[in-house]
């Protein structure tokens, strides 16, 4: 099946305005996202790329249009279906790829000609973009840190359902994935002042609980078990309280929680609680 896409200016923008149309999830689809809401700029090359997720809950980023498999490699082709990404092809002659096997802003090896004209073209245009004003890119070096903050992990470790789950940000800063009549994401956060809130504890996970170990190590994370059934429910589905007790409203926005591995994820493990101010030799914050 030949591919199909829009018509598009050099920035990657559609080419044409059209009416917008009411959207609805299916009650079989496997997920709730909207694919109108899914496509985004690269933060490194200022490239389209839509989000997708794959059959065991990540999300992953691909190139938007179709590329034939005879230009990409095996293990490099991924296939839609149903709105969920799946890895290998699905037996026709076009294919996805991953974006971070073409971007620009990347360091990355190609392995086809094909592959290379193609991080070619975006090269150029992420250069345009870069011109015109429409894109920075990031800074190099991170801004340093100050020496006297409020210890408060960026990535902190929750406890809910029965498992352990690693944020992409702060408690504070969660922001719930539901579409508003206005078709826009909701602004409110997760962690609402009027919703009964999780307690801070240090805490070293138990290999009863399907999750591996660290021995000898406790931890600081946010335990929300002794919260509802319904409470922690809301908290997994990244939520607020209004779109929780709405039913039928779709996802704009994929959940940022990731089952905690002890393992992959030491460097967010911290051994003691926040809200505790750092301190200096001397005595002094």
């Amino acid at each position: 099946m030949c591919p199909t896409s829009p018509p598009r200016r050099w920035d990657g923008s559609r080419a044409g305005t059209r009416r917008p149309r009411a959207l609805h999830v299916a009650p079989d689809s496997p997920t709730r996202l909207l694919r109108t809401a899914q496509s985004v700029t690269c933060r490194l090359c200022g490239n389209r790329l839509e989000w997708y997720q794959c059959s065991d809950g990540r999300p992953i980023g691909l190139h938007p249009t179709e590329l034939t498999t005879r230009a990409v490699p095996a293990r490099c082709r991924w296939h839609l279906s149903r709105g969920v990404a799946h890895p290998a092809g699905d037996g026709s002659a076009w294919c996805r790829i991953p974006h971070h096997l073409i971007c620009p802003g990347l360091d990355t090896t190609m392995l086809t000609p094909p592959l290379n004209e193609l991080r070619r073209q975006l090269s150029l245009r992420t250069r345009r973009l870069i011109d015109a004003g429409a894109h920075t890119p990031p800074a190099v070096q991170p801004q340093p840190q100050p020496a006297a903050a409020v210890c408060r992990p960026s990535r902190p470790i929750a406890y809910f359902l029965y498992g352990y789950y690693l944020a992409d940000r702060p408690l504070e800063d969660i922001r719930c994935v539901a579409q508003t009549r206005a078709r826009h994401r909701c602004p409110h956060p997760v962690q609402h002042p009027s919703a009964p809130s999780g307690i801070w504890r240090l805490h070293s996970p138990s290999p009863g609980c399907g999750q591996l170990a660290l021995p000898g190590k406790a931890m600081a994370l946010y335990d929300l078990s002794h919260l509802p059934y319904a409470e922690q429910l809301r908290w997994r589905t990244q939520r607020c309280p209004h779109h929780a007790a709405a039913y039928g409203a779709a996802d704009l926005a994929l959940t940022g929680w990731e089952v905690f591995d002890p393992l992959l994820h030491r460097q967010h493990i911290h051994t003691r609680l926040p809200d505790v101010v750092r301190r200096r030799k001397g005595g002094r914050a």
